[in-house]
């Protein structure tokens, strides 16, 4: 297939809180940034649930996208995505039934099988630590589809009220072979988090497509494929903002999440040899220079994967930096 096929490019938004700011303030970024992803045409922009991460604003997904919808006027907005494990299925159908009900039109309900958290907090969060739970999350998707898909004069025992018969859009995230095959299964969208676990992307997107059964939502598969890009506008100011991505990575696996650090000139003196080989195992996908190297990035990406949409993040630690580098993103992909 041709590189030039049309490119829909769109936002995965985690509501950094940079070093020395809080949350109202990754707030206000999130807001500056949907508006401006609005206005370049971007095609959904999605917020991700995570718990017990000082720097992630966006634990409380659902509210955070109804302020978002509430300041926009036309953009896309979901989540990718909210941990199912962690809830309800009749919560969750009812907090988007009450987003799709504000907002017709523009929610997309995107549901990842992972905690997002470490197992103090999947514990805070009152989660059975069995594999009887995890192993329910196909039937509460089923669940969640059935009450969103109900016809007009269907009355279930339990109902979301709202939620009952919105059709609201729903996607399977992953990471690894599971959600590939389960979204396969019920004829659902895809989307695999390449951003931070590469290592499975193209068996996934082979697996999906191979075993697709067509549905009452989806003709046909459709793929997203996710990952980072930071642009600026040059290669060198591009890999300078780079290092907060890679020192919140190594902070994580040395179990100290926290705020997303200050950009440094030189990385040697940060990161052990294996933490330097980990965490740019896990960045590999990551397009980081300026917009003749993003696009370039964006080309071969699209190229490789035959995806049906690409979904950039970048926790970029100046909020006007990361402005420019989603503006230059869109500019990239527009020259395809």
């Amino acid at each position: 297939m041709s590189e030039k096929k049309n490119v829909r490019l769109s936002v995965l938004d985690l509501a950094p809180i940079p070093q020395g700011s809080a949350a109202r303030e990754a707030f206000h970024n999130s807001l500056a940034l949907a508006r401006q992803s609005e206005a370049l045409g971007f095609h959904r922009y999605w917020l991700a649930e995570h718990h017990n991460m000082t720097g992630i604003a966006s634990a409380a997904t659902s509210v955070l996208i109804g302020y978002l919808a509430a300041n926009t006027e036309t953009l896309r907005l979901g989540s990718g995505g909210i941990m199912l494990p962690n809830h309800a299925p009749l919560v969750i159908a009812e907090q988007f039934g009450t987003l799709e009900s504000l907002y017709p039109g523009r929610i997309d309900l995107g549901l990842g099988r992972a905690p997002g958290s470490d197992q103090r907090t999947m514990l805070a969060l009152r989660r059975h630590l069995s594999s009887a739970q995890a192993d329910s999350f196909p039937e509460d998707v089923a669940e969640l589809i059935r009450w969103f898909d109900a016809e007009e004069g269907e009355h279930p025992p339990v109902q979301p009220v709202p939620g009952l018969g919105l059709k609201i859009p729903v996607w399977l995230l992953g990471s690894s072979l599971y959600s590939a095959q389960l979204a396969a299964q019920l004829g659902l969208p895809f989307a695999f988090a390449s951003h931070f676990a590469p290592d499975l992307l193209f068996q996934a997107l082979h697996l999906y497509r191979e075993k697709f059964k067509p549905s009452a939502r989806l003709a046909k598969p459709y793929a997203m494929v996710c990952v980072n890009v930071v642009a600026a506008d040059s290669e060198r100011d591009a890999r300078f903002l780079f290092t907060s991505m890679q020192q919140q990575f190594i902070n994580l696996r040395r179990g100290k999440p926290g705020p997303l650090p200050a950009p440094v000139e030189n990385m040697d003196n940060l990161w052990s040899p294996s933490e330097q080989y980990g965490v740019q195992q896990a960045l590999s996908m990551s397009i980081v220079g300026d917009s003749d190297k993003v696009r370039q990035g964006l080309a071969a990406l699209m190229r490789e994967t035959q995806a049906d949409e690409i979904m950039v993040n970048g926790q970029i630690f100046d909020p006007q930096a990361r402005l420019r580098s989603f503006a230059l993103a869109m500019e990239a992909a527009r020259s395809l």
